[in-house]
């Protein structure tokens, strides 16, 4: 790019890797992680659950389409997947300053100023994500005039820093479902509401247990699951219950802790929109996409829980249901945006399951 600065991209083994400065011109630390979708960057750059991370784009050029404008669908936007962008920094290959969309409202340099977040481009972006493929993800930084210490998102408490501080209510439904906000992601509630719900969100240190509904749901979000303390206590409670829950990305990892399993950080985690799963005790499978970095160690669970979906890359659990209640959870995203829609589904069969524990009481 002409008359583009230079920056660099340091890791915390050493390295570091010169680029040239788009989006904000300034210093930013985080975990640096990977993603292999080859589209959706307004969507991901916009998930809560990529807190504290600077993302390595592993697609040769991003920029090319831009970045839509705000449109709002029942008070929330229709396209993003939040109402600001979580990343701490973006690393790409090549960006495209020229972008063409019918939908494109702007660059995606002037998106990242808008909310002063660093993009460093020039990066070989297969190099980097070999390294943390073979070495783990690890912290990083990118560095403009200014440097600054590396931070480790980790030991943040990530999830109270994106979910909202009060209750908001959507639809009108004949189904009362509660969605804890650890840092849910719009077409989650998008979904929702295409499903005639009437919809509570709470935050994530809420005391849902007092509330009167039909069915819970516990959101994706950011971060290491065992620093949601409170949340994982009032679901210990909701578990005693009968009513049905569902849980995706975080909310499978808070399932499994609540249930008295244990969960681990993933060596580099699963950030992709080609994540095939299989459905235990079945030869089906489905493609998925998936953001997360720690996971559910079924060994540790107690004896009335089952895997519900495995990886088939590593084996790793991408899903939990009791045997005998209507619990169940997703380690990957169903509602995907972006990624493939496949197990959508899932919504509809969490709403069966409230019908018929309706129709039970």
């Amino acid at each position: 790019m002409e008359n583009a600065k230079s920056v660099k991209l340091v890791l915390e083994d050493g390295t570091e890797i010169q680029g040239q400065s788009f989006g904000a011109f300034t210093s930013a630390a985080g975990e640096v992680v990977f993603s292999t979708a080859m589209t959706g960057y307004p969507e991901n750059l916009t998930d809560p659950s990529f807190a504290g991370q600077i993302l390595v784009l592993t697609y040769p050029i991003v920029g090319n389409y831009g970045v839509p404008g705000e449109e709002l669908y029942e008070s929330i936007s229709k396209i993003f997947e939040s109402d600001k962008i979580h990343v701490a920094g973006l690393v790409v290959n090549y960006y495209s300053e020229e972008h063409s969309h019918w939908n494109a409202a702007k660059s995606l340099g002037d998106w990242l100023a808008e909310y002063n977040i660093p993009g460093i481009c020039g990066v070989d972006t297969r190099m980097l994500t070999k390294k943390l493929r073979e070495k783990g993800a690890m912290l990083g930084k990118i560095v403009a005039e200014q440097d600054i210490p590396m931070h480790d998102p980790n030991q943040d408490n990530l999830v109270a820093q994106v979910s909202p501080e009060g209750v908001q209510h959507y639809g009108t439904g004949k189904n009362k479902i509660v969605l804890v906000d650890c840092g849910t992601k719009t077409n989650i509630i998008r979904c929702f509401l295409e499903r005639d719900v009437e919809l509570i969100r709470v935050p994530w240190d809420y005391d849902f247990t007092q509330l009167d509904y039909d069915g819970l749901f516990l959101s994706n979000g950011p971060g290491d699951p065992k620093m949601c303390v409170p949340t994982i206590e009032h679901l210990q409670k909701a578990l005693q219950q009968d009513k049905p829950i569902f849980g995706i990305c975080l909310g499978s990892q808070l399932m499994g802790l609540a249930a008295g399993g244990d969960t681990f950080k993933l060596k580099y985690g699963h950030r992709s929109h080609n994540q095939p799963v299989k459905l235990t005790g079945t030869q089906r499978s489905y493609i998925t996409s998936q953001n997360h970095g720690f996971a559910v160690d079924t060994a540790t669970l107690p004896a009335e829980w089952d895997m519900l979906f495995e990886n088939l890359n590593d084996g790793t659990c991408e899903g939990i249901k009791h045997k005998t209640k209507p619990f169940f959870s997703t380690q990957f995203h169903p509602e995907a945006a972006g990624g493939p829609q496949d197990t959508e589904f899932l919504f509809d069969q969490f709403l069966d399951e409230v019908e018929k524990y309706k129709a039970g009481k």
